[in-house]
């Protein structure tokens, strides 16, 4: 396991609101944990860029020591020649250790900014990824990220190495001749003051930009995923023709952020370039009356060159770098998101489990507007299977996300052997149950990997334990490498049903006292279910059960049936029993057998 790297501001709240300035601290929270190798690229910045700015000078002495018409004192030509080759080497040479060493820090901040990402994606409340396209989250690990990356490499240098030039040309320009800085003085506010109005009006763009390219990547994940039914409804044109409206969406926010970013060069080159021409005409009137050299005059244009240039550059890049802070903002977005409520104080751990879960006045809804579960109470003794059945959308899937402790209810309590849930912490009540769903989830890796996941030290004997009881082993054994048989990105190499034998055989492997089946024989023919039910009643021996179920059939065993609708429990009993009462229960249990 790697060494930890240093302390990381993925635990602050970062502020929402769209604020550059924020973003902007947001990075230096970054930047600064790698303060001192930040501080040898300023200095590597300053030295570099400092010798650069003497050759100009040296060029001015150069110039000078033309004497008169054909008289050149080629000594101190050659001179001050040789000193200008050596500084401009010496600055090349420390460019260079500086776009290393930049590459060095930009590397290892959006390295740990990813992981922070990554980190906060692990702990954010399940709520999140129902609200948020699976697309638009992974642009911004990846997409967003990378334009930091590009940004960090290139502009920050290049507007660090611009405040020094520009810083320097200035001085020296005020020391060679300051009656003509007065002339230049003339069209520098017109640049910055026309730089400022264009970042604010291109900042707004770019940030519709990164949004629109996270709105076209979470459309084509969905496709992509959904592409069996696609093909299977022949709605392959209609697709083509949302995606079109999707990518011409996404590409007029980046024609319109571009436009708007691509007049900003040549306008500012354009003002420099007048400036350059009033330094060439004022300059000779000084020639004429002999008070500036040629030298001079030369080495005055070359930093007026070098002042303006990298106003002009900045200017050039005033887009990445705006692209840059609308992609740091979405990440800190992300950073700020509220993550599931901490443990409270002196929240106890579940050493023991006997089972017995109380539900307790619960009310709970995604939104308070509209709750799902009403006043919802149940009691169920340790050891006890629970099937819980209902129309579509009464709140039977709810009902397990509060077990699991994925929300918390509104009002009421669910209490754990006398325990509130809300005071156990959290990783030991999720512990507390295994769980096998309706949607399978299996991961790029081993067979073996897969069915041992919740039980890191488990061994090869327990897996097969495990996947001979799912009837899943002899199918493992056919395969070329049995166990280490690797699994492509969601298991795409094997069937639903098959997938879902192995998240079985996952939860059989666990030592939990409780069970939460979520149809979790629904991907299975009739005969392999009847062979998993009662491999799964011998697992469910001595065990709180909590099962979701459709087919009736499979639930007749269950101790107790709850009949939920609307949010509240219609009906309970056993199957004899709610079948003797033909209520609800019963034109559920009929109607499947018409």
């Amino acid at each position: 396991m790697a060494a930890p790297g240093p302390k990381t501001p993925a635990s602050k709240k970062y502020e929402r609101a769209r604020d550059p300035k924020k973003a902007l601290r947001g990075l230096w929270g970054y930047l600064k944990l790698y303060q001192w190798l930040l501080l040898a690229a300023i200095l590597l910045t300053f030295a570099g860029n400092g010798l650069a700015l003497v050759g100009p000078m040296l060029s001015g002495k150069a110039i000078d020591a033309i004497v008169g018409i054909g008289k050149v004192d080629f000594e101190t030509v050659f001179y001050y020649a040789g000193w200008m080759v050596i500084f401009y080497a010496a600055s090349s040479a420390l460019s260079y250790g500086l776009a290393l060493l930049m590459r060095t820090i930009t590397q290892k901040t959006v390295r740990k900014m990813r992981q922070d990402v990554f980190d906060k994606l692990m702990e954010l409340q399940v709520g999140y990824f129902d609200t948020h396209l699976s697309g638009d989250i992974i642009s911004r690990i990846s997409y967003d990220i990378d334009v930091i990356n590009t940004s960090l490499s290139n502009d920050v240098v290049q507007i660090c190495a611009s405040v020094v030039t520009v810083t320097g040309s200035f001085i020296m320009m005020v020391i060679i001749a300051p009656s003509l800085v007065v002339v230049m003085l003339i069209t520098i506010p017109m640049s910055i003051l026309y730089t400022r109005y264009m970042t604010k009006k291109t900042r707004p763009r770019y940030s519709k930009r990164s949004a629109k390219l996270g709105e076209m990547n979470g459309f084509v994940e969905e496709m992509i995923t959904g592409q069996k039914v696609i093909q299977a409804y022949a709605r392959e044109e209609v697709m083509e023709n949302r995606f079109y409206d999707v990518n011409k969406a996404a590409m007029d926010a980046y024609y319109d952020a571009d436009y708007m970013n691509a007049t900003m060069g040549p306008t500012v080159n354009f003002i420099n370039n007048l400036s350059l021409t009033l330094v060439t005409v004022f300059g000779a009137l000084l020639y004429l009356r002999g008070t500036l050299s040629i030298g001079n005059i030369s080495s005055f244009v070359q930093y007026s060159r070098k002042f303006s240039g990298p106003i002009n550059e900045v200017a050039n890049i005033a887009g990445e770098i705006q692209s840059a802070l609308a992609a740091a903002e979405r990440v800190f977005r992300v950073l700020s998101e509220e993550e599931e409520v901490a443990d409270v104080y002196g929240a106890v751990e579940l050493d023991t489990v006997e089972g017995h879960v109380e539900i307790q006045d619960v009310t709970f809804g995604y939104s308070e507007e509209t709750p799902i579960l009403k006043d919802f109470s149940l009691d169920v003794e340790p050891g006890k299977l629970i099937a819980v059945v209902g129309p579509t959308g009464a709140g039977k899937t709810t009902l397990i996300n509060l077990l699991m402790r994925f929300y918390d209810p509104q009002e009421g309590e669910i209490r754990i052997d006398g325990k509130e849930n809300r005071e156990i912490k959290r990783d030991d009540l999720r512990r507390a149950y295994a769980m096998v769903l309706q949607d399978t989830w299996v991961f790029g890796g081993t067979i073996f990997e897969n069915i041992a996941y919740g039980k890191e030290d488990a061994t090869m004997e327990e897996v097969v334990e495990a996947a001979k009881a799912a009837h899943i082993h002899s199918y493992i054994k056919r395969l070329p490498d049995g166990y280490n048989t690797i699994l492509t990105e969601d298991g795409v190499n094997i069937s639903k049903g098959q997938k879902q034998l192995l998240t079985i055989a996952r939860a059989m492997l666990l030592n939990s006292k409780m069970l939460i089946l979520d149809e979790a024989t629904s991907n299975v023919d009739t005969r392999t279910e009847i062979r998993i039910q009662k491999a799964m009643e011998k697992l469910m021996e001595g065990k709180t059960c909590f099962i979701i179920a459709h087919r009736l059939s499979t639930i007749q065993h269950a101790d107790m049936i709850l009949v939920v609708d609307d949010g509240q429990i219609a009906e309970r009993g056993n199957h004899e029993e709610l079948i003797a009462k033909k209520g609800f229960y019963y034109k559920l249990y009929t109607s499947q057998f018409e």
